[in-house]
């Protein structure tokens, strides 16, 4: 039977803080026996990607106390509970099923009266149907010519993953041959934001969608209406330019101003959503269904190594622990993703919301107050630019910043040059390990200013080339290292109380029904 116990009540928590500051990883990344070491902290990913973690301050002792606390705290119990059905998302009284977008690892799960599996898996063919259709020509616009640009209406989960993953995939899409429809992206409620994206259109060969769960958003209807103005004043029918991907139960379900309507569902979180139809209609329509049932598939093979009970074999698992351990032992108060490929440009901000949005929380699934700390801050930028940013903190900054880096053997265009006897992307993966070298084991100087303590741990991600495989599995190992990570923590991260208060605080200041601070501030922005 499954138990949910805050994190501080299991002998394996109590052990494991007895274990800080044990590993310097200068000193095992100097021995004589560091390749051993490498190649023993690699664990299979999907997507033929490797997770490598030799660079963390970790030994045997502490891998087997982390292996303790996963099954003392049941963490693939709980998978397997999400997986089957459980009501997880305690705050909204909800089960949780993105994993089964793209898999049935658990039973049957009914829903609404409805196999959700069968349900997804109808959604996945109706858009791909219909991106077949507008890539053939058989849709068309007003004057009988083909559609060429997609635009996705959005913002947070409706945007953030649906964006970096789009920007992940569209150079390699150019080289395969498989880039049907250029994508653009309007998030912001600032109408500086919707006003530059529509004026770089051709509206009357663009397919607009928009996401909305409940079909309520303030910002995405707010802009909704702003680009149907634009729609009509380039003569356009704005029913012959907008679909939606909602809710079957939200006003913009069986709506004649939209071509057509995809479906989702209370059980998918936002941030959770790029393997539903929030990200599935507008890749296929971008890429092709094939490339998107390509992303389904590396997300699947994640999830079901993701079971796996040996935390030497399950990458996910192995990852949230170590993270768990430097947050709470260690007490690092971040983490940043550095991915050595400019395609992942907005993947690390994918992953602050995935991330801060899901375990950013201080009390646990029953509402009580908690006495450790939770999810870390997520930041990011690709390298080698962040290198030229924010490594300086990283190297030499008071707080130990644990480092995750991602990266890729070959890039995605087949383009390169040879400069001083080595090409672009050679000199690229250089970086990477010169990178996780000088963090671990850092450089002593007679000049404290050109001094390195080191001892500031990395893992690396890596594979062949990032593709649609490869970026699905990529995608699923984060999410799964976030769902065991809350659990655990013993916090539901499946819910956002927080980004609903500033929503429902907006309104109210747009009533003008309000008073004190609020008022005050109100008057200094808003005539």
């Amino acid at each position: 039977m499954v138990t949910w116990s805050n994190a501080d009540t299991l002998s394996s928590w109590k052990k494991l803080q007895s274990l800080k500051g044990m590993v310097s990883i200068a000193d095992e990344l100097s021995a004589p026996t560091a390749v051993d070491r490498i190649a023993k902290y690699s664990i299979p990913m999907g997507g033929a990607l490797t997770y490598n973690y030799a660079a963390k301050q970790v030994n045997e002792q502490i891998l087997k106390t982390l292996a303790e606390l996963a099954e003392e705290q049941q963490l693939i119990e709980k998978y397997q509970e999400l997986l089957d059905g459980a009501v997880i998302n305690t705050g909204e009284k909800r089960m949780v099923l993105h994993q089964l977008t793209r898999g049935q690892l658990g039973k049957d799960v009914i829903a609404d009266g409805v196999n959700k599996r069968e349900f997804y898996l109808n959604e996945v063919k109706r858009i791909a149907d219909f991106a077949n259709d507008v890539h053939s020509g058989k849709l068309v616009n007003e004057k009988g010519e083909k559609y060429t640009t997609v635009c996705q209406i959005g913002i947070g989960g409706s945007d953030l993953g649906p964006r970096a993953m789009y920007i992940a995939l569209e150079n390699w899409a150019k080289k395969n041959n498989t880039y049907k429809m250029e994508a653009h992206f309007i998030s912001n409620v600032d109408p500086d934001d919707a006003a530059s994206v529509v004026k770089s259109l051709d509206i009357s060969k663009t397919i607009f969608i928009l996401v909305s769960k409940s079909g309520t958003t303030l910002e995405t209807l707010t802009n909704e209406s702003f680009v149907k103005d634009f729609i009509k004043k380039a003569g356009c029918d704005a029913s012959k330019h907008m679909i939606a991907v909602t809710s079957e139960t939200s006003p913009l379900a069986h709506n004649p101003d939209y071509m057509a309507a995809f479906y989702m569902d209370d059980y998918i979180g936002g941030r959770y959503s790029s393997t539903s139809g929030v990200g599935g209609a507008v890749l296929s329509l971008a890429f092709g269904p094939k490339v998107f049932q390509e992303f389904l598939d590396g997300a699947a093979e994640e999830d079901k190594l993701a079971l796996n009970k040996d935390i030497a074999k399950n990458p996910a698992l192995m990852d949230a622990l170590i993270g768990v351990y430097e947050r709470n032992v260690q007490g690092y108060p971040a983490t940043a993703i550095l991915p050595y490929s400019q395609a992942l440009a907005r993947f690390p901000a994918h992953l602050q919301q995935l991330d801060m949005e899901s375990n950013g929380k201080s009390v646990n699934r029953n509402g009580e107050p908690m006495n450790y700390l939770t999810g870390p801050v997520i930041f990011g930028e690709p390298g080698t630019n962040g290198q030229h940013s924010f490594y300086q903190l990283l190297h030499q900054g008071t707080d130990i910043v644990p480092l995750q880096f991602i990266a890729f053997r070959q890039n995605q265009t087949g383009e390169d040059v040879v400069i001083e006897d080595s090409t672009s992307q050679v000199k690229l993966a250089a970086n990477v390990t010169a990178q996780i070298v000088a963090f671990a084991c850092g450089k002593s100087d007679e000049n404290p200013n050109k001094a390195f303590a080191g001892n500031r741990p990395s893992s690396l991600i890596y594979g062949d080339q990032l593709n649609p495989k490869s970026l699905g599995a990529l995608l699923a190992h984060y999410e799964n290292k976030v769902m065991f990570q809350g659990f655990v923590w013993n916090v539901n991260s499946f819910d956002q109380e927080g980004v609903q208060l500033g929503k429902k605080l907006a309104k109210t200041v747009l009533s003008g029904q309000m008073e004190g601070a609020l008022k005050a501030y109100a008057a200094m922005l808003i005539k």
